[in-house]
């Protein structure tokens, strides 16, 4: 029993996010890039860089790519906002950060 309990799982994992956005990195490497300032970058790295987030769990906000959403838009990158799944976004290359951070609710203040 006593070894059992050393090799347990977790059952849960603690991150300092406010909020988590889905990026379809198959739309993102479609367009090979089309964000940041040179327009060389693929979203969710000029997103981060944009907000100064970091990566992983100890950012303020999660910005994750995740496999095919399945929606596959010309021109653009499909983006899921975690708190409000109901509505997929459609940002197109060169796509205003700021305008997609407040879409996103990423700027706002902790409560």
């Amino acid at each position: 029993m006593e070894a059992a309990r050393r090799h347990r799982l977790k059952d849960h994992v603690r991150t300092n996010w406010r909020n988590v956005v889905l990026i379809c990195r198959k739309c993102s490497k479609k367009l090979d890039g089309g964000f940041g300032p040179e327009g060389d970058e693929r979203l969710a790295k000029a997103l981060r860089k944009h907000l100064s987030l970091k990566k992983g769990r100890k950012a303020d906000a999660g910005i994750v790519e995740v496999n095919c959403l399945g929606v596959c838009p010309r021109g653009a990158v499909t983006v899921v906002d975690g708190a409000d799944s109901k509505e997929w976004l459609l940002v197109r290359a060169g796509a205003d950060l700021d305008e997609l951070a407040q879409a996103l609710h990423l700027n706002q203040p902790d409560p």
